[in-house]
C-alpha cells in the first residue's frame, strides 16, 4: 500500500517573538540555548503538521550561530518538512534577527532537525511522503538524502 503524500508547504510554520532582557546573556544577546529551544518547538509543529501524529526530536544537524540576536530585536523562525523516511521527518529551520526600528534582517542561524512520528503507544508510525514544490523546497529535498546518509554514518 502506497503511503499518503503531502506538500511541503502544508507544514510551513513561522514564529515571531521579541527578545527581552531575561532571554539574553551578559552581552545583551539571546542565549544560544533559548534560540535552540525555539527552533525545536517550531520544527516540532512543522513535523506534526505533516505527520498529524506526535513526534519526538531525534537529532539536530550543525546548528550554527551566524550572528547574535540582540535585546529588543525580533527573532523569526521558519520551518518546513524537507524529506521523509518511513517513520522519520527532516525539518529545515531558518532563524532571522530583525531590527524592529530599521526593518533590517540578518540570518542568525539555520539547522536541520530530524523527528520520528509515534502512535498512541509510543511506537514509530509511518509518515506521508513529502512533495516539494518551490525552488527552496526542491533544493532541500535533493540534498536531504546525503544528509540522511551522514546522520546514519554518525550513528554507527
Amino acid at each position: 500500500m502506497e503511503r499518503n503524500r503531502k506538500r511541503a508547504r502544508d507544514s510551513h510554520t513561522m514564529m515571531i517573538d521579541i527578545v527581552f532582557p531575561p532571554d539574553t546573556n551578559h552581552l545583551d544577546t539571546m542565549f544560544g540555548g533559548k534560540v535552540m529551544a525555539v527552533v525545536d518547538r517550531v520544527a516540532n509543529i512543522a513535523a506534526m503538521r505533516h505527520a498529524r501524529r506526535p513526534v519526538v526530536t531525534v537529532s539536530t544537524d550543525h546548528f550554527n550561530f551566524l550572528c547574535p540576536i540582540k535585546t529588543g530585536e525580533a527573532i523569526i523562525v521558519e520551518a518546513f518538512v524537507t524529506w521523509t523516511g518511513t517513520t522519520s521527518l527532516e525539518v529545515y529551520t531558518k532563524v532571522e534577527a530583525e531590527n524592529l526600528l530599521t526593518g533590517e534582517r540578518r540570518l542568525a542561524s539555520h539547522a536541520h532537525l530530524t523527528f520520528v512520528a509515534l502512535d498512541e503507544n509510543g511506537n514509530k508510525v509511518k509518515v506521508p511522503q513529502v512533495i516539494p514544490e518551490t525552488d527552496e523546497e526542491i533544493q532541500q529535498y535533493k540534498e536531504a538524502q546525503a544528509r540522511y546518509e551522514r546522520r546514519k554514518n554518525r550513528r554507527r
